[in-house]
């Protein structure tokens, strides 16, 4: 079985930070996105995976290299333009070659074990009717907001329905996917829809109509399409809640940790206090500051004289002098500082290389 991730959306919903560099690669619990999906295919036993890549194709390609350090093979399938999931699957086809695969959105981050939904194919595809496809699916109160799928009593997919005005099921599609051969077939034959893309949601269905089998599994865990800020933050709050306390840094006398708290190799923690769950990345310099529950500072960040709660500091970002600042993402190489102090608290999205003075 191979694996196909797409990586080449241009993340027009987290701008400025998408500006400068791919969605896929903007960190939670200080670890691009794009790197989970990627050691998840591996833990469940996929080494060969092809990368859909567009603009930002020079940092993806920069950061994931051959695959190696991720113990797979990476084979990178440039898309120019955003035609469509399906669209992804075309471009594909001499890669994917007649395997099985796994089609996996590479913003999006599940809870639930990957290597479970690939077996549960796996043995779905070794039994007497054998699916030519696998989706899994997510309970969601708004289901009018997304893809609804439409199960008969066997619990086998029988309709699809985009953002459906009236919709048949509260079973949303979460971005991932499985599927045979037989998909090439169907993205084939569909046309483009009103939006002028080839949907992954209509090669499907053409399965259905064609007599297919499609099955499902249900998602119990959550899901999350890390594309805005709001889920972005509420990811990171998730990833952190799994991490157990690790100091390789420094820490003085005079500073206080409290939960679960990872500090990197090389990071120095002066009169400050830390309560977790928070990350810190290596080299990073914690001065006279509060790091409060849910954040995410990165690598060679600076944070002097400031509170910081549930947000993530990119890699060489700093903070300074800020009486309080939450609900925040800010970019690489960033620089938020304030002389006067005032009771308020800052909630800020700053992209790279940016200056905020907040007087």
């Amino acid at each position: 079985m191979k694996a196909l991730i797409l990586a080449g959306g241009a993340g027009t919903r987290l701008r400025p930070i998408t500006h400068t560099r791919a969605k896929q690669l903007v960190p939670v619990a200080n670890k691009p996105i794009l790197f989970y999906g990627i050691e998840a295919m591996v833990s469940a036993g996929i080494t060969e995976i092809g990368v859909i890549v567009g603009d930002t194709r020079d940092e993806v390609m920069d950061a994931l290299g051959d695959g190696s350090a991720f113990g797979a093979a990476i084979t990178y399938l440039p898309q120019d333009q955003p035609l469509g999931l399906a669209h992804c699957v075309l471009i594909a086809r001499e890669f994917l070659g007649e395997d099985d695969f796994v089609m996996y959105l590479g913003d999006n981050l599940l809870e639930q074990d990957l290597a479970a939904f690939v077996d549960a194919f796996r043995t779905a595809r070794a039994g007497d009717q054998p699916p030519d496809a696998q989706i899994l699916l997510k309970q969601v109160p708004d289901p009018h907001r997304f893809g609804i799928a439409e199960l008969n009593d066997s619990g086998d997919v029988i309709r699809l329905v985009e953002k459906p005005a009236d919709p048949p099921s509260d079973l949303a599609l979460v971005g991932v996917y499985l599927f045979d051969a037989g998909i090439h077939e169907a993205v084939a034959a569909i046309e483009p829809s009103p939006r002028g893309e080839l949907e992954i949601t209509d090669a499907i269905q053409w399965l259905v109509d064609q007599g297919r089998r499609v099955r499902c599994e249900l998602l119990t865990g959550w899901w999350i399409d890390t594309g805005k800020l709001t889920p972005l933050l509420e990811a990171n709050r998730l990833l952190l809640e799994r991490i157990d306390t690790t100091i390789d840094g420094e820490v003085d006398e005079a500073s206080v940790i409290d939960g679960r708290v990872h500090i990197g190799a090389g990071a120095t923690v002066t009169g400050s206090t830390i309560r977790g769950p928070v990350a810190i990345g290596p080299g990073a310099v914690i001065e006279n500051a509060f790091i409060g529950p849910f954040s995410a500072i990165g690598a060679r960040c600076r944070v002097v004289s400031s509170e910081i709660e549930h947000s993530v500091l990119m890699d060489d970002s700093s903070v300074v002098d800020v009486p309080r600042l939450e609900d925040s993402l800010i970019g690489s190489h960033a620089e938020v500082m304030r002389s006067r102090r005032k009771p308020r608290a800052l909630r800020l999205m700053v992209g790279d290389h940016c200056q905020i003075d907040a007087e």
